[in-house]
């Protein structure tokens, strides 16, 4: 099986256990932004917990969050983590859609998709995983978005060598799939399930996870 069948097969099996995912939690395409800066290098539940907080200060809006004072803003997500150095990148991109978009995220998301991404990408503290975020779950732009957990998957399945980039890592996905924004939402969801799931950092736990039957001979690869 080559490796594009091989990961149109890992959608379907992902899809018939797990179901659409329904990715990302947030109810504005800003807190898609915020979540996506403020998750890096945290878990989850972090994050909601800091969005909490604008939300609990009235700051969930662009024009409120961009008055907010830097140490305030901080102080509001200590609960992401390195929260002043998040703040930072926080009001990094805020600045870009202050200043050059008019405080409007909608004129940011009419940028032709290449170009919105290497915009997303100019902003201090946003590396590609964020800059892809934001830019498939906030604009809904077919990009796929990698992280620690596709790789894990990708390299145990020998779709992918355990040094590859995330460049290489999201051709690999990208080229095996129609360009379609939901899908793409779908799976990255279904992958950091899988992962959380199944293929653990240490040690995978192939019982009952369901890409185990699509192993191939010395597969899982170890060590990761």
């Amino acid at each position: 099986m080559n490796s594009s069948e091989k990961i149109r097969q890992f959608y379907a099996a992902l899809h018939r256990a797990y179901g659409p995912q329904h990715w990302w939690p947030a109810e504005t395409p800003l807190e898609v932004c915020v979540g996506a800066i403020l998750t890096q290098n945290t878990n989850w539940k972090n994050v909601e917990r800091a969005i909490g907080n604008l939300k609990a200060a009235g700051a969930m809006n662009l024009e409120a969050l961009w008055r907010l004072p830097p140490e305030e803003l901080a102080e509001l997500i200590r609960p992401a983590g390195y929260y002043r150095l998040k703040a930072g990148r926080l009001r990094n991109f805020l600045e870009l859609v202050v200043t050059r978009f008019g405080g409007s995220l909608d004129r940011l998301f009419e940028l032709p998709t290449a170009a919105l991404r290497e915009t997303v990408l100019s902003v201090r503290g946003v590396g590609r995983e964020t800059a892809d975020s934001i830019v498939l779950y906030a604009a809904g732009r077919p990009i796929f978005v990698v992280d620690a957990y596709t790789l894990r998957v990708a390299f145990r399945h020998s779709l992918v060598d355990q040094d590859c980039d995330y460049d290489l890592l999201q051709e690999t996905f990208t080229s095996a799939l129609e360009a379609d924004a939901k899908t793409f939402q779908d799976y990255h969801a279904l992958l950091v399930q899988v992962g959380k799931s199944h293929c653990k950092k240490q040690s995978p736990e192939c019982d009952g996870c369901p890409l185990a039957a699509l192993l191939e001979p010395g597969e899982p690869r170890e060590p990761y």
